[in-house]
């Protein structure tokens, strides 16, 4: 499985001028054969930042736009449907993020991200155009498009 950051998804759609737009594109067409999936804190960010432009039809939609058009699988930290303990959601908002920017020195959603990742079975790599915040903060191979697509 490949996991996708945020900034992948977020130039897909919304910075159609942007120098990389034609490498980015090509790694989501590439990826589909990858089991390709994103956090749901990913999903929440991309939402966030379109949110200004989107309609509010658009932003209830953000399944089709969003997950079926990419294929993508997105990684909860627990059952969406089951309700969390206390305990349980604290590590999985807290001390697991807290950790990774205690040790790793990131940024709070990184680390959320990153730690939800690492948690995740059968993820081969993380690729994100901000690979200098994972590298060497986490076990996971981390990749820019540019090099998933050349591997």
């Amino acid at each position: 499985m490949v996991v996708i950051d945020s900034d992948v998804l977020l130039l897909a759609f919304a910075y159609p001028n942007d120098d990389r737009q034609s490498v980015n594109l090509k790694f989501l067409e590439a990826v589909q054969t990858a089991q390709p999936a994103t956090t749901i804190y990913n999903v929440m960010e991309v939402l966030g930042q379109l949110s200004f432009n989107l309609s509010e039809e658009q932003l209830e939609g953000w399944q089709d736009w969003l997950v079926n058009a990419y294929n993508l699988t997105v990684i909860w930290d627990a059952d969406s449907k089951e309700k969390i303990d206390p305990e349980t959601w604290r590590e999985i908002i807290y001390e697991r993020p807290f950790q990774k920017m205690r040790s790793a020195r990131m940024a709070f959603m990184d680390a959320l991200i990153i730690s939800a990742t690492e948690y995740a079975p059968d993820v081969d790599c993380f690729v994100t155009w901000n690979a200098k915040h994972f590298k060497g903060k986490t076990d996971l191979t981390v990749l820019t498009p540019e090099e998933y697509l050349a591997r």
